[in-house]
């Protein structure tokens, strides 16, 4: 029995579904309050060129879930529970959405994303410090 493949649209569309995205002011507002960890998924050459988040920790795509399984070997000392309100960010706000469901797969049930990414933040005039 084979089923239908969907597209990379329609995926994104259903994951952003089960998710509470963020504006970057909502974002801002969590981690000013110390309710929220932000993590930067952008490749070393983004961070470099466009700036860094102060405060967000930086795990690339490839690592995300090796580094925020509260459970895993190889988690940050920031993965402190699958209650932590993680919020995940790449460049403009789609790969982190994959990221997020990807979490909530680990049982991080409250993992979600930035919209429109670091490229949102930015415009909003939130901080950034040289990458």
């Amino acid at each position: 029995m084979s089923t239908q493949p969907i597209g990379i649209d329609d995926h994104l569309e259903r994951v952003r579904a089960g998710l509470d995205r963020l504006t970057p002011q909502q974002a801002y507002e969590a981690f000013t309050a110390g309710d929220v960890l932000l993590v930067d998924t952008r490749y070393a050459e983004l961070r470099d060129r466009d700036g860094l988040v102060p405060g967000a920790l930086v795990v690339e795509r490839n690592e995300l879930e090796w580094r925020l399984d509260p459970q895993g070997s190889h988690r940050a000392p920031e993965a402190t529970g699958h209650d932590l309100l993680v919020v995940v960010f790449c460049n403009e706000g789609y790969a982190s959405s994959l990221g997020a469901a990807s979490l909530q797969q680990l049982g991080l049930h409250r993992a979600t994303d930035l919209i429109g990414g670091f490229q949102a933040w930015k415009a909003a005039g939130l901080p950034v410090t040289e990458g």
